[in-house]
């Protein structure tokens, strides 16, 4: 596990729980520094004092804030721990509410394990995580942090707590000029939607990988070596090619008949191995097909058997 990030205690009614701040994620991404492209040497980022026109130390640069123009105001780190603020030291629970009425554009994307720091925290600990992992709300906790006050979710995650930090209600912005004003979709198109929803859905997403820094790792691990980086994938190169031959799909009977028609219209999706196409209802966007079942025949949804090289169904209309 990372060394503690913050160390203080969830205030929970009268009860008190002594807990270390551990980041629950780590960036994995590729870094780069920045170089002089004719010889390779670092670039460094210097600090100068505009008054003094001179660099300056880490220990001589302090924080200001600007009331006006050509106006500062200094703050100091002892003035910003002295502030009379019941979070500067806590995670104060404020409420519980349902999970579902959480909206997930108000995480922030930072997360932190929350560990009970002593023997004497772990009985309340356990405590307030097993009360959460037996309904369904969520705690809603305030905390001072890095120069501010955050909003948290805690919750259980095997059961440990997990503080996800949420946006304030002033810091999300208003959705609603965004969604097209004239658009109209009919109820049939509507459960053809819902049925590729439902033959592209999974329980565990665990699978998927970051394809760009596998690719990035191997072009920078080819130079290192004095190899040539690797070339593009064929089907990357390649993404409308013609699929292979296929075999005569079976007929459902119960269905209102469907056409064998020219295979080159089906396309392979590329990485993922998946069919798509371009429904015309859909403004020509590309689809990925997959799962079991018909689709409504009366629209030209396409529906693909298993994998790529086993049988497909289709309806006519396709472009």
């Amino acid at each position: 596990m990372p060394r503690p990030l913050w160390s203080g205690a969830i205030s929970f009614g009268l009860v008190t729980i002594p807990v270390k701040l551990l980041s629950a994620t780590e960036d994995r991404s590729v870094r780069f520094h920045q170089v002089h492209t004719e010889d390779l040497g670092r670039v460094r980022v210097r600090k100068y004092c505009e008054a003094e026109d001179r660099e300056v130390s880490a220990a001589e640069i302090g924080k200001g804030y600007e009331v006006s123009r050509d106006t500062l105001v200094a703050v100091t780190d002892e003035e910003l721990e002295q502030m009379p603020l019941p979070t500067a030291k806590a995670i104060e629970i404020v409420a519980f509410v349902p999970a579902a009425s959480i909206d997930p554009v108000r995480l922030s994307g930072d997360s932190y394990f929350l560990q009970y720091d002593g023997q004497v925290a772990a009985k309340p600990y356990v405590l307030i995580a097993r009360a959460l992992a037996r309904n369904t709300k969520v705690a809603v906790a305030k905390l001072a942090w890095h120069g501010r006050e955050r909003l948290v979710l805690l919750r259980v995650r095997d059961g440990a707590l997990v503080a996800h930090v949420l946006k304030w209600d002033d810091e999300v912005r208003d959705p609603s000029e965004l969604a097209p004003k004239e658009a109209k979709v009919t109820d049939s198109e509507i459960d053809e939607a819902l049925q590729l929803v439902d033959s592209m859905t999974t329980d565990d997403i665990s699978g998927y990988q970051d394809e760009y820094r596998k690719a990035l790792e191997a072009v920078i691990e080819a130079k290192a070596e004095g190899r040539q980086p690797p070339e593009p994938r064929t089907e990357d190169k390649e993404p409308g090619r013609a699929v292979q031959e296929l075999q005569d799909p079976p007929v459902d009977r119960t269905a209102p008949a469907v056409t064998q028609a020219p295979l080159a219209a089906l396309r392979s999706g590329g990485r993922t191995g998946a069919w798509s196409w371009r429904p015309p209802a859909w403004g020509g966007m590309r689809v990925p097909i997959a799962g079991a079942g018909w689709f409504p025949p009366a629209s030209p949804l396409l529906h693909a058997y298993g994998s790529p090289g086993a049988s497909v169904a289709w309806a006519p209309g396709l472009p």
